[in-house]
């Protein structure tokens, strides 16, 4: 089964291309010719900041790429865009996603690397200087990331890394069971590499990176980071990533497509399917935890019933046997068992428990 990548035949879904100019050459004799691919969605308000922050970099890159994805502030964003436009290439589609976005990207960007930066993020200065640097140092690396600073309200609230520790040697499975992840803002990749894994999926609107990363790391793609942290993420609640638990069975989905479609081994296999179980619990919590929000503890009782068949841990049994003596008394008691109300790392899910899907609309 060959990625959903929309550009068979090399066909993208652009609709114009203004083309700019390579407005900076690395420097002297340099053959890393960097092309920053921006998707642009719903991010006019911090686009000039992002597009600003590539320009700052002391190892310029070849090229900025900036894809909008049928963006509805459209007009904002090209206005914010406008000091740029000598300096940028500006291409334009429907909307289709970021997968789709990032893919229309690559396929126009002329680099040897590609360096992804979403719209609403944006970097230090010395970014691409530091990744250059370990891809001089390993010229059989394929893709290197780092460390990133999340912001919440413009204000630091904790680093990628302290958050996800990650595993010191990237791999295949240590990507499987999230020992390593990748934060796609952080990466610079090879676009040789990036091809021969067959790009995004554009089928996924979550998780469309976890994806690409795993299928390139199947394919032998030699991957590393380091841990200094050069990028800063915004904690969003209108992005994709807001909502966990989407997120959460786009994950599934992703395993699920490993598991039909590489030829893993039996040992991959098994902990393909550990992972599947372990986040189906994961999703059942969240379910848990937003109906209890609502006040509808019969949903939280069958959600947290449900956790228990895949993940019975001692934080698990308690939150069911409370659920069931005094569901009103445990509701505050979320926090204490490690299941947070609310706000977690990636923002606010908008859903209301009433709209909650059930898991057996959700294959």
């Amino acid at each position: 089964m060959e990625p959903n990548n929309g550009h068979a035949n090399g066909e993208t879904h652009a609709l114009f291309e203004t083309p700019g100019h390579s407005w900076s050459q690395p420097e002297s004799g340099s053959p890393e010719r960097i092309s920053v691919v921006i998707p642009a969605y719903q991010c006019a308000q911090y686009i000039a900041h992002a597009v600003q922050s590539v320009l700052r970099q002391t190892f310029p890159p070849y090229e900025i790429v900036i894809v909008n994805d049928g963006s509805p502030d459209t007009p904002s964003l090209e206005s914010a865009l406008t000091p740029y436009r000598d300096r940028i290439r500006y291409v334009k589609q429907p909307t289709l996603g970021p997968a789709s976005a990032r893919n229309t990207g690559i396929l126009r960007a002329r680099g040897k690397y590609i360096a992804f930066l979403d719209g609403d993020d944006y970097w230090c200065s010395d970014h691409l200087a530091k990744q250059i640097a370990m891809l001089r140092q390993d010229p059989t690396l394929d893709l290197v990331y780092c460390d990133s600073i999340l912001l919440k309200d413009e204000r630091p609230i904790a680093r990628a890394f302290d958050v996800e520790p990650q595993s010191a040697e990237v791999t295949f499975e240590s990507l499987l069971v999230e020992d390593s992840a990748i934060s796609t803002s952080s990466t610079v990749a090879s676009r040789e590499a990036i091809m021969a894994a067959g790009m995004f999926d554009e089928g996924f609107r979550r998780c469309e990176d976890f994806d690409l990363w795993l299928r390139m790391s199947f394919a032998g793609a030699r991957m590393a980071f380091h841990s200094e942290a050069r990028v800063h993420h915004r904690i969003l609640d209108v992005g994709l990533s807001a909502n966990r638990w989407a997120m959460k069975k786009d994950r599934i989905r992703v395993y699920q497509k490993m598991d039909a479609t590489l030829p893993v081994s039996t040992q991959q296999r098994r902990i393909v399917r550990e992972m599947v179980a372990k986040t189906e619990a994961q999703c059942d919590i969240e379910r848990m935890k937003y109906a209890l929000e609502a006040g509808d503890y019969n949903q939280a009782v069958e959600a947290a019933d449900r956790a228990g068949t895949f993940q019975n841990t001692w934080k698990v049994k308690t939150s069911r046997l409370c659920l069931r003596i005094a569901p009103r008394w445990f509701r505050p008691l979320l926090h204490f068992f490690g299941l947070p109300q609310g706000l977690g790392m990636l923002g606010r899910c908008g859903q209301r428990a009433s709209e909650f899907p059930s898991r057996r609309d959700n294959p």
